[in-house]
C-alpha cells in the first residue's frame, strides 16, 4: 500500500508541475526577473523571423576567465544568472513566456583559460534553469565553447533561438 501511495503522490506532483506556467515556476524558484535594458551598440536584443525568435548574445555580470579567475561552480552560477537575464528578455520579447513552444538552439560561450576544458559544465547552469522553468520545452540543442576572451571580460555569453506558438 505504501508503494501505491508513493506512486500516487509522485504522479500528482508531476501533474501539478505540468499545470504550472513558466512564470509560476519562476516565482516558485524565488526568481525576480530584472529590467531589460537597451543595447549599448547598434543592434537589437531580439529578432523574430516567422515563429522563431533569435536573441542576441546576453552576458553575465560575473567577470573573469574560467580556469584562471573562476572555478566551474562560479561559472555555473554565472551561466544560471545569465539564464535569468535571458528569461527577462524572452518575457520582454514575447509578452508571455507561455508563447514559447520549444527552445531550439543555445550557444554558450565561456571566457576560458587556454587549459580549461569544462565549458559544458559551466553552460549547464543555463540549461538546468531552462528545464526547471519550462520542463521538456526547455531542453535544447547546444554548443558550449571556450573563447580566449569575451566583451568586457564577462565570464559567460549565451545566444538563444526559441520556437514560438503560432
Amino acid at each position: 500500500m505504501k508503494h501505491l501511495t508513493f506512486l500516487f503522490l509522485f504522479l500528482i506532483s508531476g501533474l501539478s508541475l505540468q499545470a504550472q506556467t513558466p512564470e509560476e515556476r519562476i516565482s516558485q524558484l524565488g526568481i525576480d526577473l530584472p529590467e531589460v535594458k537597451r543595447p549599448l551598440a547598434n543592434f537589437v536584443k531580439w529578432r523574430q523571423v516567422g515563429n522563431l525568435l533569435f536573441l542576441s548574445g546576453i552576458g553575465s555580470d560575473q567577470k573573469g576567465r574560467l580556469g584562471e579567475d573562476l572555478n566551474v561552480e562560479q561559472g555555473y552560477e554565472a551561466s544560471r544568472a545569465t539564464g535569468i537575464m535571458i528569461l527577462a528578455t524572452l518575457k520582454a520579447a514575447t509578452g508571455d513566456l507561455n508563447r514559447i513552444k520549444n527552445f531550439v538552439k543555445v550557444r554558450g560561450m565561456v571566457n576560458s583559460a587556454p587549459d580549461f576544458y569544462e565549458q559544458p559544465q559551466v553552460i549547464n547552469g543555463f540549461s538546468d534553469l531552462m528545464v526547471e522553468v519550462f520542463g521538456e520545452k526547455g531542453k535544447h540543442a547546444r554548443a558550449a565553447v571556450g573563447h580566449v576572451s569575451l566583451p568586457f571580460n564577462i565570464a559567460v555569453e549565451i545566444e538563444v533561438v526559441v520556437e514560438l506558438e503560432e
